[in-house]
């Protein structure tokens, strides 16, 4: 298709890899024959169309990968596309555990990364749960009602923020472990810091 543009950034990444280097040097031969452009984000290698992100490759310890920015909205006719984990609402990964494997499939992700290139082309976006969709869990509800102050900090949060706390005080089955958590960050919260701040 488009001409190879390849990325220095790039080379020296697949230089210093350790695991996954032959499988990553295909894909990215199979990439950029679809006239994507290259670069590093989020210390990865990372394609893209017009400067938004299709797609980018990284490793994992049993497997390597190619994730969709927009996954959610791939056609996935084979069946292949996997979602991390069920908070992860726009992405979607192709796994790999060896060379063959892609070297087998070359057609088939170059189909994914064509179809994908399309939706950047159409503009569409994935639509995102609102954090307000998200079930605020009881223990949490709870201290809202007994530290008046709690509520108005937490809502002052910016929205990933309070996705971020919702989902980690939920995750518990025990609600003595999820009143923990809350009684835990609570001062964070008043703070208006985030979980990981």
């Amino acid at each position: 298709m488009g001409e190879s543009r390849t990325n220095r950034k790039v080379d020296g990444f697949l230089r210093k890899a350790k695991q996954w280097k032959e499988e990553f040097e295909k894909l990215r031969t199979i990439i950029l024959d679809t006239g994507l452009t290259e670069d590093i984000k989020w210390m990865h290698p990372c394609y893209m169309f017009e400067d938004k992100n299709v797609v980018l490759m990284h490793g994992f310890k049993e497997y390597c990968a190619l994730l969709f920015h927009k996954g959610a909205l791939l056609k996935d006719p084979q069946g292949i596309l996997i979602q991390q984990t069920e908070n992860v609402q726009a992405a979607r990964q192709i796994r790999f555990t060896n060379v063959q494997e892609i070297v087998e499939m070359e057609s088939i992700i170059k189909d994914y990364i064509l179809e994908a290139i399309e939706v950047e082309k159409a503009g569409l976006k994935v639509e995102l749960k609102k954090h307000e969709e998200y079930q605020i869990p009881d223990e949490l509800q709870s201290k809202f009602d007994d530290t008046p102050a709690l509520k108005p900090a937490f809502e002052a949060l910016t929205p990933g923020r309070q996705r971020a706390y919702i989902l980690y005080f939920s995750k518990p089955k025990q609600s003595k472990t999820r009143v923990s958590r809350v009684e835990k960050y609570m001062q964070q919260i008043l703070d208006g810091k985030g979980l990981n701040d």
